[in-house]
C-alpha cells in the first residue's frame, strides 16, 4: 500500500486533471478504509452516529507531505486557498474536493525540523495518510461518549481549535482488519463555526 500512496501522491500533482482525480480517489479509498473499519463499533451507538452525520458522514482523508511536494500539488490544483491553522500546530494545509465525496486535507509543516505533529509525522513515516477528519456536529459530546462507551482516549483533554475556526479532537484507534500488525489510525473529529 506504501508504494500506491506513494505513487499517488505524486500524482496528485499531474498536469491531467483525469490523473489527478484518480490519484485522490486512490488516496481516499486507502486512506477511509482503515478508518471505517476502525470506528465501525461508532456507528451501532444511535447518538454518537448521529452526532457524525450518519448514514451519510463528510469523511477527509488528511495527507500528511513534504513541503516541496505541497507546493507542486497546490500548484497543479490551481492554488487553492490555504487554510488559516493555529500557529502553534506548526501545520499549513489546502483542501482538494472531487467528485464522489471524494475529499483530501493536503498538509505539510510550517517548520519541517520542528516538532509539530506533522513534522514529527513525516519524519517518522514519510509522506502518506496521517489522519481521517470527520465532521462531527458537536466534537465535545462526540469525544465523552468515544472516551465513555468506547474506552478511547482522545488525544486531547478538550476540543482545540482548528483549521479555519473550527474545534477538532483527536482520538488514536485501532484497525481491526490490520491483522497482526495491530495498525492505527488517527482519528479527527472536527466540528465547524
Amino acid at each position: 500500500m506504501a508504494n500506491a500512496i506513494s505513487s499517488a501522491i505524486t500524482n496528485l500533482s499531474a498536469t491531467k486533471k483525469s490523473a489527478r482525480m484518480v490519484a485522490a480517489s486512490e488516496i481516499y479509498r486507502e486512506g477511509r478504509a482503515p478508518a471505517d473499519r476502525a470506528v465501525s463499533r461508532w456507528r451501532e451507538d444511535a447518538e454518537l452516529s448521529e452526532l457524525l452525520l450518519s448514514p451519510k458522514p463528510i469523511v477527509t482523508v488528511g495527507v500528511a507531505v513534504r513541503r516541496e511536494t505541497f507546493a507542486r500539488i497546490r500548484a497543479a490544483n490551481g492554488q487553492p486557498a490555504l487554510a488559516q491553522v493555529p500557529a502553534e500546530q506548526d501545520a499549513e494545509e489546502f483542501e482538494l474536493h472531487f467528485g464522489d465525496g471524494v475529499e483530501l486535507d493536503v498538509l505539510t509543516s510550517r517548520e519541517p525540523s520542528g516538532q509539530g505533529a506533522i513534522a514529527r509525522f513525516l519524519a517518522k513515516f514519510g509522506e502518506g495518510v496521517q489522519q481521517v477528519e470527520f465532521r462531527c456536529l458537536n466534537v465535545d459530546r462526540a469525544m465523552a461518549i468515544v472516551r465513555e462507551r468506547f474506552s478511547a482516549a482522545s488525544i486531547y483533554p478538550e476540543a482545540r481549535a482548528g483549521a479555519n475556526g473550527s474545534k477538532v479532537n483527536f482520538v488514536l484507534v485501532n484497525d481491526p482488519g490490520a491483522g497482526a500488525e495491530n495498525a492505527k489510525v488517527l482519528i479527527e473529529l472536527y466540528e465547524l463555526p
